[in-house]
């Protein structure tokens, strides 16, 4: 089998990595077409040896796009094409019923208002749900996201949860890692210190992680990831005075400078996520591999679980106290903190989101949707 997959493009976020974990360990001959943007991503995949193709689309609007990419599936005679994320889903779909190839998305990015970070409208739903019926099948991250997806009106046989997979290999807990990183961030080797994976935008709360701190004296803070609220976290920590114990490494292991998600990871002693919303949760998932506690405000990987499968995942919820949004998850830092630190086994959730278990589902969906025409369901 030879798969095609679409993608808006290719820095470095959740979908992208996902992706490339995902190519790793799928028994299929893969390509990947990124709509825009051939970043940090797609120099890994090429590093792994796919093919990597820049359809260079202008805009949203660059209709033009359909034709070029219908043209790239024809010639490169493939079996199916998956695409990834809100726009490469819409013109992947377009272009794959052109060239009459059969067409798989993931849904990566739907929340409950907003779609990829930005608000939904009407007309984002409406262009969404007319173009995913000319695809074979729509996969879910979550079972959460299979439920919006029934919500918005995509019929319940055509939706696949597929859940995010991770290497749980790769995030073991190693004491000589462990010192050593710390050594590289300038963070003392008794220090109790927070983490947060994730790309800087409001929605992510990192604001909240810096404030808690503040009040923790003698506590630090590793934020890992990229983005807009940069420069805003880092005066919200000056402004707080904790700025010397705060650590913003923008994209991981983009240098020697900067250390990999699992090595910052073992480097810390609880990991948070505050998001206000999350499709998945990857990151802590990661953290439960890497047999840290994990204090989190929504994450469907754990809530979709059966009880007792994230034992130490504990869900916080906001303060309802306004002159200190952060009071909630300080008490819980606090209550972490006087418990002592200690590396946990991996729970059983940590098996369940194993990356090759999530292929081979996957790989169920392709054969499915080879097996059947996408518009009439008429089999080959």
């Amino acid at each position: 089998m030879r798969a095609l997959h679409v993608i808006t493009g290719l820095g470095v976020g959740g979908a992208e990595q996902q992706l490339r974990l995902m190519l790793r360990h799928l028994p299929v001959s893969c390509d990947v077409v990124t709509l825009t943007n051939p970043g940090a991503v797609a120099e890994g995949l090429r590093a792994d040896g796919v093919r990597v193709h820049h359809l260079g689309m202008r805009g949203n609007r660059d209709l033009a796009a359909v034709p070029r990419l219908a043209r790239l599936i024809r010639r490169g005679a493939y079996d199916l094409v998956h695409t990834h994320l809100y726009r490469a889903c819409v013109y992947g779909r377009i272009a794959a019923r052109l060239a009459g190839t059969p067409v798989v998305a993931t849904e990566h990015s739907l929340g409950r208002a907003e779609i990829e970070g930005r608000p939904l409208t009407r007309a984002t739903r409406e262009l969404y749900l007319r173009t995913e019926r000319l695809g074979a099948a729509t996969v879910a991250v979550s079972d959460t996201v299979a439920g919006r997806l029934r919500d918005w009106g995509v019929p319940a046989a055509r939706i696949h949860t597929v859940p995010n997979g991770i290497d749980a290999a790769a995030f073991r807990h190693d004491e000589g890692r462990r010192r050593s990183t710390r050594a590289l961030l300038g963070i003392p080797d008794g220090a109790f210190v927070v983490g947060g994976v994730g790309r800087l935008v409001p929605g992510k709360r990192f604001d909240l992680l810096i404030r808690a701190v503040s009040a923790l004296p003698d506590t630090w803070l590793v934020l890992a990831g990229e983005g807009p609220e940069a420069a805003p976290l880092r005066a919200l920590a000056a402004r707080l005075g904790v700025g010397g114990r705060v650590r913003l490494l923008g994209e991981c292991g983009s240098s020697d400078a900067v250390p990999g998600v699992p090595a910052v990871l073992g480097a810390v002693d609880v990991f948070v996520s505050a998001s206000r919303e999350e499709t998945f949760g990857l990151a802590a998932v990661e953290a439960l591999a890497a047999g840290l506690p994990v204090l989190y405000a929504v994450c469907p990987a754990v809530e979709d679980l059966p009880a007792g499968l994230a034992p130490g995942a504990r869900r916080i919820g906001y303060s309802s106290d306004t002159a200190d949004p952060a009071a909630g998850l300080t008490a819980a830092l606090r209550h972490r903190m006087e418990g002592g630190t200690r590396r946990l086994p991996p729970p059983p959730a940590v098996d369940h989101y194993d990356i090759g278990r999530s292929s081979r589902r996957l790989m169920d969906v392709y054969a499915q949707a080879i097996d059947t025409e996408p518009s009439t369901g008429r089999a080959h």
